[in-house]
């Protein structure tokens, strides 16, 4: 499958690719940011960019893509990702996403969603879309129910992270 760049007026959606780390590692150590993630640290250096977008470059080069991931760029800067994550073709996949501190509350987060969504239903086929939001996490809650994801349930103690335990939101939109 051809996997090809999103372009909106506000940003681009295109395949993570060497080079990114810089701004990766630039917009993404922030601690709030790594609070409501599963699998960001803080703090975060250019190492973890670095092998971030190594990972993600090897899981682009399988046959069947289990993970796509997609950097948000707004003025040639990587601000942020988005990724779909176990995806099971004709079934189901993932979402998850992080934006740069200095691009929340512009309606950017929404949109991004809105944009991978419709990537999932009409290009994918996909019947179920999912995502978890850890709790204390009500913009990303919000960003999902503006997109018509519905709160299915707390999946409780979940997520791992720093050897604690977190409950999780489970969002869904079917098809």
């Amino acid at each position: 499958m051809k996997i090809q760049s999103i372009k909106t007026k506000r940003f681009v959606l295109r395949l993570v690719k060497k080079g990114d780390e810089f701004d990766i590692a630039r917009n993404i150590n922030d601690k709030t940011i790594s609070r409501n993630t599963a699998a960001i640290p803080y703090p975060y250096k250019l190492k973890d960019a670095k092998d971030w977008v190594k990972k993600c470059l090897s899981r682009t080069r399988k046959k069947e893509l289990t993970d796509i991931v997609f950097s948000i760029v707004i003025k040639k800067e990587v601000v942020g990702a988005v990724g779909l994550h176990d995806i099971s073709y004709g079934h189901k996949a993932e979402i998850g996403y992080w934006l740069a501190k200095k691009h929340w509350g512009k309606g950017l987060a929404t949109e991004v969603a809105k944009e991978i969504t419709k990537i999932c239903f009409n290009k994918l086929k996909l019947k179920r879309v999912t995502a978890k939001v850890y709790l204390p996490n009500k913009a990303s809650a919000r960003v999902l129910e503006k997109n018509g994801f519905k709160l299915e349930g707390i999946l409780r103690r979940d997520s791992e992270k720093n050897g604690k335990l977190h409950d999780v939101y489970l969002y869904a939109k079917v098809r």
